[in-house]
């Protein structure tokens, strides 16, 4: 398994943000999307949660940087964001 912090686009800030609400792992990150754990850190009132970390986590996934997922992939990432709830 491997830990949050070996991906790309994430550092230990951002690993512990996600480690608080239960994401540690990549399996972890797969299994609950970008969108999902991007919603769930946000629920869980962390005040630095901003749109660059939903970019991070998409980056993080699929191999991009994150300023090129904000480029490409910004609207079909905030959709699904909405649809979240």
């Amino acid at each position: 398994m491997s830990g949050i912090e070996s991906l790309a686009n994430l550092g230990p800030k951002s690993a512990a943000m996600l480690a608080s609400v239960g994401v540690t792992t990549l399996e972890e990150l797969r299994a609950l999307g970008a969108v999902a754990t991007y919603a769930r850190a946000k629920r869980a009132g962390h005040n630095k949660v901003s749109l660059n970390l939903l970019w991070a986590l998409e980056g993080a996934l699929i191999g991009m940087h994150w300023r090129d997922v904000a480029r490409e992939h910004r609207t079909r990432l905030l959709m699904a964001l909405e649809d979240c709830g």
